[in-house]
């Protein structure tokens, strides 16, 4: 029996990885365990660890580390809670692989974790380069010269790997996992969704509006954020709207929220059921603000994209994305070239470059055929590639 524990802290990462995580856990000779702290545990963040139970995982420790804090030193705070509290946890366990996705804190925590436990570790998207100036490209980076090994999302990424020095027998190709989910699940109508939603009227056709803060805009979030919700406002345009992550400047951002709460455009959520998210994102005419969801996933609808800000910036992104300042007049101005008609033609001829929704299987294959431990020790030059 090969015992396997995943790390995961808030719901955009653990999504990533759902559809993995359900093939491991179906499989007779795994046994899948997922240690849950930050975000998840959190009721102002939607208490998302019912996702997790929802969908039937075996939970080994809930971890409460989040500070919620709009300080600057909360997030490093919150991983040192995580660091101190997983360490015994996962040495009893004494898992055979650990698994963990993207940039966060926790993924440089398991990582540490396994490389001084002498576990071998498995990271996804790792590779990938945004020049956005937040914390979590360097961590991403660190994170892979700490893992056994890389599931990565384009060549791009692989050959970013090979140049930090990581040895080809460690990275496979396998595109992004997280477009799997927009293959795998039965997609509500829209009179379901505004049924769910109790909506009589309005809400006919709408976006979806994800913003996140990030530091060289953190004393803006929430200026930026209300002048994305202002112009859709002045474009008639019915937007769900994501409650922001946890990052410093998050709360001016739900200041804002609480202003436009009552107005009937909106409908402010914290966290969505994966299946009611995923249906309301395939009938959305328009995905806006600064999530990396516009940059890899909406193509796979595909949607016009837009990224309002700094954030994302220098990611490999497809041809259905328009990137724009922060002021009204360049969201206006981008929210008419994503409704024209020469821009729906780029768009509905986008392919996307992340992949095509199989890289779950991929990776459970190449999960339950290695055992990687021949990976765990890393003593290979950079100068040797």
């Amino acid at each position: 029996m090969k015992k396997i524990l995943a790390f995961t802290a808030i719901r955009s990462e653990y999504d990533l990885l759902s559809s993995l995580y359900k093939l491991l856990n179906q499989e007779i000779n795994i046994e899948l365990k997922i240690i849950v702290s930050g975000a998840h545990l959190s009721h102002t963040y939607g208490y998302t660890v019912e996702d997790i139970e929802n969908d039937k995982l075996d939970i080994l420790a809930r971890i409460e580390t989040l500070i919620d804090s709009n300080s600057k030193s909360s997030r490093i705070k919150s991983a040192s809670i995580l660091f101190q509290s997983a360490i015994d946890i996962v040495s009893s366990y004494a898992p055979d692989l650990i698994i963990y996705g993207g940039d966060r804190e926790e993924v440089i925590i398991a990582s540490m974790i396994g490389g001084y436990l002498e576990i071998p570790t498995v990271h996804f998207f790792g590779g990938d380069h945004v020049k956005d100036s937040h914390i979590d490209n360097p961590i991403r980076h660190a994170t892979s010269k700490l893992s056994s090994v890389h599931m990565v999302s384009t060549k791009e990424h692989y050959n970013r790997l090979l140049k930090m020095g990581e040895k080809k027998e460690r990275i496979f190709h396998i595109g992004s996992i997280a477009l799997d989910k927009f293959v795998n699940e039965n997609i509500r109508s829209k009179d379901q969704i505004r049924t769910n939603f109790h909506i009589k009227k309005a809400f006919k056709s709408f976006a979806i509006l994800i913003f996140h803060p990030i530091p060289k805009e953190r004393n803006l979030s929430g200026e930026i954020f209300e002048n994305i919700l202002l112009e859709l406002i002045k474009h008639k345009i019915n937007t769900f709207v994501s409650y922001p992550n946890i990052d410093p400047g998050n709360k001016e951002i739900i200041k804002i929220i609480e202003k436009y709460k009552s107005n009937k455009n909106f409908i402010f959520y914290k966290s969505l059921p994966r299946n009611l998210f995923i249906s309301i994102y395939k009938h959305s005419k328009l995905i806006i603000g600064n999530s990396s969801s516009g940059i890899m996933e909406s193509a796979s609808i595909p949607i016009p994209a837009i990224n309002v800000g700094y954030r994302q910036t220098g990611r490999k992104s497809n041809e259905n994305l328009i990137i724009c300042k922060t002021e009204r007049d360049d969201i206006s101005k981008a929210i008419d070239k994503a409704f024209s008609k020469e821009f729906s033609r780029v768009v509905s001829n986008t392919r996307n470059i992340y992949g095509n929704g199989n890289s779950s299987k991929m990776a459970f294959e190449l999960i339950k055929n290695n055992d990687f431990k021949e990976l765990i020790f890393k003593n290979e030059d950079i100068l040797e590639n």
